[in-house]
């Protein structure tokens, strides 16, 4: 009878630590849903499409410099990637990957399984094995909480007062929560320099990473987190906007809450987020709205437009052999 009780214990837990998740992205959702479509109502989208006239065209030009700018740092995860597994290519390769599978994911959403796809697709092609281009897969996605941990380690350290209004959250919670989050980036760059095997903790193991990877890989994750920021912070109404530190603060949890939800790219919860902690006054709405449809173009469509274009001539004149490396 204990065995029974015990099993169904355990089937609970299993049945619940799934459908957490689904419920808190449709909870996500749901907010967004009734925030935007609120908004939709009260200003047509003829009038959001004529705000996006307003934004500066200085902005806008820097926002497309910043795009390129974070594609950029985007192809460091592949190359440092492939560096760990021993298995390194030539620059132009690991970058072509990086970004085509950054462009797709980043607009299609599952970013583990469709950015996967799209690098066993061209790794397995030039030679790297299934076993290395899963640890690469591993890598670049681990990189993302990486980032996280550092942007959310300096800002709740740096603007704790910011970070607990924002989370609504005791002060005397923030500041130790900054210090945790750097205590793990110190742990684990300690650890890259003194360890040597792989952390496994039940189902979940963390690869060892030599002491210049795991470096590189949170610089890299933190200037691609301030960069995409830095990218929408130019394009929306300064009168809007706190300081940098600040709005970054409010991107992390937009970007985290859209990630959790599921949706392709955010799409909606990540909005809501920035609205709601903004709270632009009625006569700014339209204007940021127009905003969020010129940064999806910027960031998102354009990027993922090239990439395909990329694709499809590396597809059609590119030949099936080991490139150099």
């Amino acid at each position: 009878m204990q065995q029974e009780f015990w099993l169904s214990k355990q089937r609970a837990k299993r049945v619940g630590s799934k459908l957490m998740p689904i419920a808190l992205g449709l909870g996500l959702l749901t907010l967004a849903i009734r925030t935007l479509g609120s908004q939709l109502l009260r200003h047509p989208l003829a009038e959001i499409w004529q705000s996006i006239a307003t934004i500066p065209r200085s902005a806008v030009a820097l926002a497309v410099l910043l795009t390129a700018v974070n594609y950029w740092i985007l192809t460091g995860y592949d190359t440092l990637a492939l560096r760990y597994v021993r298995h390194p290519l030539s620059y132009p390769c690991s970058a072509l990957v990086g970004a085509i599978a950054y462009a797709i994911s980043n607009n299609i959403g599952f970013t583990f399984l469709s950015g996967g796809a799209i690098r066993y697709r061209f790794y397995r092609r030039w030679g790297v094995s299934a076993g290395a281009i899963a640890q690469v897969i591993l890598f670049c996605n681990l990189s993302f909480w990486m980032g996280f941990l550092s942007v959310g380690g300096c800002l709740f350290t740096l603007e704790p007062v910011t970070a607990a209004n924002l989370l609504y959250l005791p002060l005397s919670f923030i500041r130790p929560l900054g210090a945790l989050f750097l205590g793990a980036i110190a742990g684990c760059l300690g650890w890259s320099l003194m360890g040597r095997r792989s952390l496994q903790f039940r189902q979940w193991q963390l690869p060892h990473l030599p002491f210049a990877i795991a470096l590189g890989q949170i610089a890299v994750t933190f200037a691609d987190w301030a960069s995409i920021a830095a990218l929408l912070y130019v394009l929306l109404p300064q009168a809007l906007l706190p300081s940098f530190i600040s709005f970054l603060g409010i991107y992390l949890l937009a970007k985290v809450a859209g990630v959790i939800s599921n949706v392709p790219g955010g799409l909606g919860v990540f909005e809501t987020v920035i609205l709601l902690s903004l709270a632009p006054a009625d006569d700014r709405m339209a204007q940021v709205l127009g905003v969020f449809l010129a940064y999806r173009g910027i960031y998102y469509l354009l990027p993922l437009a090239i990439a395909i274009l990329l694709w499809a001539t590396y597809e059609l004149n590119v030949p099936t052999s080991q490139p150099s490396q």
